[in-house]
């Protein structure tokens, strides 16, 4: 029999990885397939660490799965569409109207889209970095470059305007912003909004604002969503109730344009071409679209005393007194992104580190080489789980950095995050 000749996979996967699901989590899966005691801190999975949806989204779903059995329209079900436009305009975004609202089967089915509407090969989207890797894996599969603009953690993980603006070039189409951020919890003010506006306003770019964590702020923290800083600039707003309503199993997304109007109508025209083509959105889940926009749970959940904010805390002063990791602290989400500090361990690459915290001491997290071009020695840890797997999770990636440590600091680290900044990010300005 005449072998078969070896199927290749496409070559646009060589620039394509997703750490958080990757190699590392199928081992994880494995060891704990085989009964071992696995602490997985990879995923922003609200409804795996005891965080259930409210009652009333949940029941709008089961009262119409009789009347979900066939197709919506391609861009979604008129009165979800709605729902969300009234949600926007509540957020100072006056001009959404409900045909400006295109649903879909989560923030990942939507960011490919838009992508695959506006680029031609090697065209160049600037991204931050670190930034979610979904971002940077959708540009390339859509035939494009990305390009990574640094955010600075020694101002709480803000970009510098002035950076971005001297990484645009000619073939440069779009501008991601991640804003609250995964990984890293920071939530980017005005004045840094502003001035990517103006970047993408003078150079006619794109503005994709990921903002699925827009409801999830601590320590009076605000959001300032960035169409607002941009009216008159081609934006697309991503959100959806994966997070906000703790429904990742759903798969409900949406993304909102604004400023699309006239100059960007090709686009637009693009984009229904492809929001056709995958015939529609999951139908029951859009159900529940207008019922989780009118019940909003999340202010109770990072107020004082919240489950969210007990836990980022937690977690937060636990990484402080561990010696050698420094962590700057959280304002959004519900990720930390601390880094183990070179001259007080031997950590290898950060593939390697996360990997052998897996192997030695059953921890799974995220390697910050996996999150985009970062310094070395970063890990993103989810801050969902309860107080106590936290700290179980801490202790046991104390104990393996303390087998590595190569000096013995007299006493524990207590320097918090807000030392190590040379200025506040709300103190950067943008590029004349």
């Amino acid at each position: 029999m005449t072998p078969c000749p070896r199927v290749r996979a496409s070559r646009k996967l060589s620039g394509v990885s997703y750490s958080l699901r990757g190699p590392l989590a199928a081992q994880a899966e494995r060891m704990r397939a085989a009964g071992e005691d696995v602490l997985a801190l990879n995923l922003g999975d609200p409804a795996a660490y005891g965080l259930p949806p409210a009652r009333e989204v949940v029941q709008a779903v089961r009262e119409h799965l009789d009347h979900s059995c066939g197709y919506s329209a391609a861009a979604g079900l008129p009165e979800a569409r709605d729902a969300v436009a009234r949600h926007y305009r509540d957020k100072g975004l006056d001009t959404v109207r409900s045909c400006d609202v295109y649903l879909g089967n989560g923030v990942s089915e939507l960011a490919p889209l838009s992508l695959h509407a506006l680029l031609d090969p090697l065209d160049q989207v600037l991204i931050p970095a670190p930034d979610y890797p979904m971002w940077t894996a959708s540009v390339v599969m859509a035939g494009g470059r990305p390009v990574h603009y640094p955010c600075d953690e020694a101002s709480d993980w803000c970009p510098d305007p002035a950076d971005i603006a001297r990484r645009v070039t000619d073939r440069t189409r779009a501008i991601v912003v991640i804003n609250p951020n995964n990984p890293t919890g920071a939530v980017w003010p005005r004045g840094i909004l502003d001035g990517i506006a103006d970047i993408a306003r003078r150079r006619g770019l794109v503005l994709l604002a990921d903002e699925i964590y827009a409801d999830f702020l601590y320590d009076g923290t605000s959001h300032t969503p960035l169409a607002t800083c941009a009216p008159d600039v081609p934006c697309l707003t991503f959100g959806g109730l994966s997070k906000r309503s703790r429904i990742p199993g759903y798969r409900m997304g949406w993304l909102a344009l604004t400023g699309c109007r006239g100059p960007a109508s090709d686009y637009v025209a693009a984009l229904e071409t492809l929001a056709s083509l995958r015939l529609c959105p999951n139908v029951p889940a859009q159900r529940a679209v207008e019922t989780a926009l009118r019940v909003d749970d999340t202010r109770a959940l990072t107020a004082p005393g919240g489950a969210l904010r007990l836990r980022r805390d937690h977690l937060w002063h636990l990484l402080a007194d561990v010696p050698g990791v420094r962590a700057v602290k959280p304002h959004g989400a519900f990720y930390v992104f601390p880094r183990v500090m070179a001259g007080h361990y031997r950590p290898s690459d950060d593939e390697s580190l996360a990997a052998d915290l897996l192997h030695e001491e059953r921890l799974f997290v995220v390697p910050g080489s996996g999150l985009g071009p970062v310094r070395p020695g970063h890990l993103r840890m989810v801050t969902l789980p309860p107080p106590h797997i936290l700290t179980e999770a801490v202790a046991r990636l104390a104990r393996f950095l303390d087998r590595r440590s190569t000096t013995r600091p007299s006493t524990p680290n207590q320097d918090r995050p807000e030392r190590l900044c040379r200025r506040p990010c709300e103190e950067r300005r943008p590029p004349p």
